[in-house]
């Protein structure tokens, strides 16, 4: 009788094993197969996502796939690991709560992070193809502080979970922040710079700048945290701490309203009598000038005598700011002004020197008188 007590026990305890076994392939399979809809689904939304003119779907879309697919994997996994904890009563699944909170917060924190830099990216995207303009250098920055405010965040969180205190952790990060103040001071002024850069806005990515502090000037590619990047006019790269901005002048061609035509131009001194005709015919010319900006100080007029010429100067600027178009626009006016100037029957002056001879009229008397 003992012995069929022993064979049924016996049996029920497998028939048992088995049940909690199925039980755990039955929850891992069902939550491969949610995975696996997921990716579908959000496969056929990012599609949907692409043809529309907004930032936020595509970003919301590129965010979330991938972490909803890893929070179905986790709470899936996680569940069918407490079913093996209860069978089994082992030490490795009684911190299943632990880890999987932890998991789920730095997925959390993940799609956040991901969401911040492709709507920044986005929105780039958009307002450049829309044509309309954009100061990358500012999304840049409000996504740099939301993704640290992310991180931050995620890792006080973390802590917590953990069962750490976040008032310690706190109050250890100002004892330890002070270490590490004086440990990389260097590092701190150059984050506060692009701070400084970020909020102040001197310049952006793009811009044209140039410093006549230091032998910087280029076009800026890239405004870091710790380095600007500029690429030189002969194409090299060039990495300047941006603590250096803040102790040096800085500037931006990039943000000019006008180009300056600003030309000496000497004519003969036998010519002196046309200077008026040419200053008026001049000074008419560039009124009439279409790329000329009349608003603008215009100044034409005789100026100096000099060694070889006597010489009239031209002030005034061009409606465009492009430095190509503007060298155009700057030969243009200048052929002009040569036209006026032969016209009116002078000359642009060169460098000369005129020598007067006069007979002796002591040595012709003499030779006379013979």
């Amino acid at each position: 009788m003992q012995d069929y007590l022993a064979k049924i026990k016996e049996a029920v305890s497998n028939d048992w094993i088995q049940v909690w076994v199925y039980e755990v392939f039955i929850i891992v399979l069902a939550a491969l197969f949610a995975a696996y809809l997921a990716r579908r689904l959000f496969t056929k939304l990012a599609d949907k996502a692409n043809q529309s003119h907004s930032p936020w779907d595509d970003a919301l879309v590129g965010a979330v796939r991938k972490p909803i697919r890893y929070l179905i994997l986790i709470v899936g996994i996680s569940f069918a690991a407490e079913v093996v904890g209860e069978k089994t009563d082992a030490v490795l699944f009684q911190s299943i709560d632990s880890i999987r909170y932890v998991l789920i917060i730095l997925v959390i924190g993940w799609g956040l992070v991901k969401f911040v830099a492709g709507f920044e990216k986005a929105t780039i995207e958009k307002r450049l193809r829309d044509g309309d303009s954009v100061d990358q250098t500012t999304i840049h920055a409000i996504g740099k502080l939301i993704r640290t405010a992310i991180f931050i965040t995620t890792g006080l969180v973390v802590l917590q979970t953990l069962g750490f205190s976040i008032s310690g952790v706190l109050a250890f990060g100002g004892i330890g922040g002070i270490a590490v103040g004086f440990a990389a001071k260097d590092l701190l002024a150059n984050f506060f710079g692009g701070l400084m850069i970020y909020l102040d806005r001197p310049f952006s990515v793009g811009d044209w700048i140039r410093s006549p502090d230091r032998e910087i000037e280029g076009t800026v590619e890239q405004i870091g945290w710790r380095l600007t990047i500029i690429r030189t006019f002969d194409k090299r790269l060039l990495y300047v701490p941006n603590s250096i901005f803040s102790s040096i002048a800085v500037e931006n061609p990039s943000r000019m309203s006008h180009r300056r035509i600003y030309e000496t131009i000497g004519l003969r001194y036998s010519d002196i009598n046309q200077m008026n005709n040419i200053v008026s015919d001049v000074k008419k010319m560039l009124k009439e000038h279409e790329e000329i900006d009349t608003s603008q100080t215009m100044i034409v007029n005789f100026n100096a005598f000099s060694d070889s010429s006597v010489d009239f100067f031209v002030y005034t600027f061009t409606k465009t700011t492009n430095w190509i178009y503007f060298h155009e626009v700057k030969q243009d006016v200048l052929l002009k002004i040569s036209e006026i100037i032969e016209q009116q029957g002078a000359e642009i002056a060169f460098p000369s020197r005129t020598l007067f001879l006069q007979s002796v009229q002591s040595d012709n008397a003499s030779v006379a008188a013979n």
